[in-house]
């Protein structure tokens, strides 16, 4: 017994000298950090699901006013949080050749090689494949089909308002997201009687995906274990749906290119060839990708995701603004007339981007509720000097933006609370730096996406808005309550409005 307390001991006292070694890592480079408490370092509050990051990097930003960096420790892992805008924008933009990575990579087959986790060379070459999709000109092509989604979305929406008008709305407005980006993605046609269950295809699938699990927390501890091992943040049914996916269009177009210019004819013209992506400087490695059942499902997983999710949160966070603010909806609601009064036919991308005072209110939206908290990067090389700091980062040292705590400082946006559209007149936004304000992050490896989310949220708004008008229900709630156990900002208890008919 003696021999097995004895041992006990010496292992108890090796962990504790191994991880005071380990909590010393910023004390030691004289950064800045709150007491870590073993063993999850500074994020005890979000490993056990009791704040979401953003609310923790808020507070975490908003302890040290000072600072222009503050050291802390994921599990055991050092991490540099950025808090001032010149620094971010060297992470960001200027430096960014060192800053490729996310440092969010998991299996290297599956999902893992989707355009936002994957590593830099990887991103480097889907990236310069992929933009083309998000011109201008191709999200004029895209109208139409959106605009058709749009309106089979008012005719159902209509028949569930006439039986209750009361609704939980990011719900509701999922259905116009999941159906859009099904047709012009992957040209499938969903009945939208499908999506009107809880329980659903597609909301379970939601739920698997956006639901926090704790691999995440053990690649925290332990940085690029899941990489290492070929593991998943996501669970089988999610690989095996998005597999399956591509599996039928594929199929139904014979493995070809259809024609129809849309994410899956982007894929088909480029499978099972190896593309290369550009060299920047004449020493450059050579980077390819080969686009196999892997690479497509990887793609498909990201932009399928991320064209329903994001913008389904965003409109829903805007209407309740607007519910909350009936003045602002008001002005919305005029500007929506005046652009489309004269308009022959159904809404087009001009049209669209002369509503420009809508352009603001979402904007604002995204100030107050960021998507994405916090940024994250990782640093290629070793010995790089924090600008304007004594700071100098190892190789594999991970970076953090805090974007709510950005978002909320009252020296860049004066009472932060307060819902106005006017901080993002085009006069205001002049006036700032411009890396106080990341809802789809900076430099090159911004959201890809970003614009395709603007039109189809423009065009959820200004459809709906046409049609109804939202008003706080019984059950809207003056604030948020963040739900820590989604990894995207969500109220734990739904936002409910009544939607009502205009006549």
């Amino acid at each position: 017994m003696s021999y097995i307390l004895t041992g006990l001991a010496i292992l108890i006292a090796f962990f504790y000298l191994y991880f005071n070694k380990k909590y010393r890592y910023w004390k030691d480079r004289n950064v800045v950090t709150p007491t870590p408490q073993w063993p999850f370092g500074n994020i005890r509050e979000t490993v056990l699901r009791r704040t979401t990051p953003a609310e923790y990097y808020t507070e975490l930003y908003e302890a040290f006013p000072d600072e222009k960096v503050v050291g802390i420790y994921r599990m055991w892992a050092p991490c540099l949080v950025l808090r001032h805008p010149d620094v971010i924008q060297h992470v960001l933009v200027k430096d960014f050749d060192l800053f490729v990575g996310r440092g969010v990579e998991f299996e290297k087959q599956g999902l893992g090689q989707n355009l936002f986790h994957a590593d830099g060379d990887t991103w480097r070459v889907l990236r310069t494949k992929f933009s083309p999709i998000f011109t201008s000109g191709k999200l004029k092509q895209m109208m139409y089909l959106l605009n058709e989604r749009a309106d089979k979305f008012i005719e159902r929406l209509e028949v569930s308002v006439a039986a209750s008008q009361e609704q939980e709305v990011y719900f509701t407005v999922q259905k116009f997201t999941i159906s859009s980006i099904s047709s012009v993605a992957f040209g499938l046609e969903l009945d939208l009687s499908e999506l009107d269950t809880p329980g659903n295809v597609f909301d379970r699938m939601n739920r698997l995906i956006f639901t926090t699990n704790y691999a995440q927390d053990l690649d925290f501890a332990f940085p690029g274990l899941l990489k290492t091992l070929s593991m998943s943040l996501f669970p089988k049914p999610v690989k095996d749906f998005f597999y399956g996916m591509v599996r039928r269009v594929m199929q139904e177009r014979n493995g070809e290119p259809s024609g129809r210019n849309d994410f899956m004819d982007l894929l088909l013209e480029m499978k099972e060839k190896k593309i290369h992506g550009v060299k920047k400087h004449e020493g450059d490695k050579e980077r390819s990708v080969v686009i196999d059942e892997d690479v497509m499902a990887a793609q498909a997983f990201v932009f399928y995701v991320a064209g329903y999710e994001t913008s389904a949160s965003t409109t829903a966070f805007l209407l309740r603004l607007l519910a909350l603010h009936p003045d602002i909806q008001q002005r919305v609601y005029e500007e929506i007339q005046r652009v489309t009064t004269s308009l022959p036919g159904p809404l087009t991308y001009e049209s669209l981007k002369q509503m420009t005072y809508l352009k603001q209110v979402i904007d604002e939206t995204l100030r107050m509720f960021p998507l994405v908290d916090p940024l994250q990067r990782v640093l290629s090389t070793g010995g790089y000097r924090v600008p304007g700091t004594e700071v100098t980062l190892d190789e594999g040292s991970l970076v953090l933006v805090p974007v709510r705590g950005l978002h909320y400082d009252p020296q860049y946006y004066p009472d932060p609370h307060t819902f106005d559209p006017e901080r993002f007149s085009a006069e205001n936004v002049k006036l700032r730096h411009p890396c106080v304000y990341l809802p789809f992050g900076t430099g090159p490896r911004n959201c890809i996406g970003m614009r395709f989310a603007e039109v189809q949220t423009k065009l959820a708004v200004v459809r709906l808005l046409q049609r109804f008008r939202f008003d706080s229900s019984p059950r809207t709630k003056a604030q948020i309550d963040f739900d820590p156990m989604k990894a995207l900002p969500a109220d734990r208890h739904g936002i409910f409005l009544n939607i009502v008919p205009r006549v």
